[in-house]
């Protein structure tokens, strides 16, 4: 009876196969849409206000703290967590609004020449127009010192229940990212150079993650030599190798990109966009050789997060990013790749012009 009543069930027909996006095509989605929302942004910062692309800053400033908090949750007090996320945000709002009232409202501004005199020399009235002009710095100094004060408040008003421990993981999801984020919103702000500063840090390091993890792919099986075994298995010296030849690479692109900028006629471009770019040897060295520092430090910043992941334990800092995991795992290798453009940048400022 019961072979009877199988065989005179109704056959369901076929489910069409659903087609699933595989997780290296959302990742390249999403990579996708967050480079377009940075060129939406930056165009706003280029032909609005540098305010604009500070907005994007400190929303990286509070889903990256909410994220190391979250992954450092049981280890901290909830009141500490409330402390780093208030003072994260403010730290990196601070320099971003005090630097534009200084300089677009006050119009503070640095000597177009540098310190150098026509002979190469330092040229004293140059180096007194540097003293105590900007104070953006020092009210970002003096914000993050209180944020510091009030967390080891704390330990004397929740003696109890804070620790040494839970104030040092506090000071830690404090630090990062929050002041690596004031250092690229000093490059946003740079009286020179700044759009140039910005490309090199979110064009380089992207390029530079693609081509270490191409080169990974292809060659890691030939030469499976480890870069750092006991934080990142997965990467390999070639893939580090490919990551340092992605950014010369990603320099090239970012010269053209900048000197295409500076070509912009009203709010278009000119026809003669690309033909009128002074390619300077000399000048596209200078990109080239940037560009693969920065992709080294770019990778070792991707290295920092990956132990800090170890530590706690956890593969990825959050899913806002299908594909990528959180903001902190997309932004990591940029906040790394800032430190050495923003000190090349400032350098050249000063001493140029």
């Amino acid at each position: 009876m019961q072979e009877f009543m199988e065989e005179t069930q109704p056959q369901q027909a076929p489910q069409p196969e659903r087609h699933k996006i595989g997780n290296f095509g959302l990742r390249c989605i999403t990579g996708v849409l967050y480079m377009l929302t940075l060129a939406a942004v930056f165009a706003l910062k280029v032909f609005v206000c540098d305010l604009f692309f500070d907005a994007i800053l400190l929303a990286f400033a509070g889903v990256g703290t909410w994220e190391m908090t979250r992954a450092f949750k049981e280890k901290l007090h909830p009141s500490q967590t409330i402390i780093v996320m208030v003072f994260a945000i403010l730290v990196v709002l601070a320099y971003a609004v005090s630097d534009f009232i200084f300089q677009d409202v006050l119009e503070v501004r640095l000597p177009e020449s540098g310190i150098l005199d026509e002979n190469g020399k330092i040229n004293s009235d140059a180096i007194a127009a540097l003293t105590g002009r900007n104070y953006a710095l020092h009210i970002t100094f003096v914000v993050f010192i209180a944020g510091v004060a009030v967390l080891l408040a704390l330990l004397v008003f929740a003696h109890e229940s804070v620790t040494l421990e839970s104030t040092g993981y506090s000071l830690l999801c404090y630090v990062y990212p929050s002041l690596l984020l004031v250092v690229i919103s000093v490059c946003n702000h740079l009286q020179s150079y700044s759009e140039l500063a910005l490309l090199f840090v979110f064009v380089v390091a992207p390029i530079t993650d693609a081509f270490a993890f191409f080169f990974g792919k292809l060659l890691g099986k030939k030469f499976p030599l480890k870069m750092a075994p006991k934080v990142s298995p997965k990467k390999t010296v070639i893939g580090g190798v490919g990551g340092l030849i992605g950014g010369a690479i990603g320099a090239v692109i970012v010269f053209f990109m900048y000197y295409g900028i500076m070509q912009l006629d009203g709010i278009g471009v000119t026809a003669q966009v690309i033909r009128d770019i002074p390619i300077d040897a000399l000048n596209l060295c200078f990109f080239m050789g940037l560009g693969v520092v920065a992709a080294l430090f770019s990778q070792f910043g991707d290295l920092v997060e990956s132990a800090i992941k170890r530590k706690v334990g956890i593969k990825d800092m959050g899913k806002i990013l299908p594909g990528h995991g959180g903001i902190l795992d997309r932004i990591d290798s940029a906040l790394y790749a800032g430190l050495i453009v923003c000190a090349v940048m400032v350098l050249r400022l000063m001493i140029v012009g």
